[in-house]
């Protein structure tokens, strides 16, 4: 059916109301959002992604293996894995603002604005800051001193 769909406003609920508590209930399903994590259809990664966010909405959940799926489509040129990614850290950082900053910090130069800006939501105003300011020093051409290179 997410194969099928090809559209946020189904694929995001065929996820994360049905796909996440079949996974939480049956933990073997896991392997499937491995494979769907690496799929060509960035529906399915997207839900892959999607399908862990209920627990992590909780404080609970996988954020490693959200994390390792993130880590390995941060690049991706996709909106809506973009868009995905930062919603699940946007949503992750509700209650657990230092696991999001812990994550995202080293990666923020490499990630997208619309990932940086969903992320960083709830993070306090320090961590915000912080992020904010290694995403925009990646992305002006002058560099990270204001200068232009030499």
């Amino acid at each position: 059916m997410i194969r099928q769909s090809k559209t946020w406003a189904f694929v995001d609920e065929l996820a994360i109301a049905i796909t996440g508590p079949l996974v939480e209930r049956s933990p073997k399903l896991l392997r499937v959002l491995d494979r769907w994590a690496e799929d060509d259809d960035f529906w399915l990664r997207r839900s892959a992604m999607l399908a862990l966010l209920r627990p992590l909405r909780r404080g609970r959940g996988d954020f490693p293996r959200f994390a390792r799926y993130a880590e390995r489509m941060l690049a991706d040129r996709e909106f809506f894995i973009r868009k995905a990614i930062g919603w699940v850290l946007r949503q992750t950082g509700k209650l657990q603002p230092d696991v999001v900053y812990s994550w995202l910090m080293p990666r923020a130069a490499r990630a997208s604005g619309v990932t940086v800006r969903e992320a960083v939501k709830y993070l306090s105003s320090a961590q915000r800051a912080a992020v904010l300011a290694a995403y925009q020093s990646a992305t002006r051409p002058e560099g990270p001193s204001g200068r232009a290179p030499r």
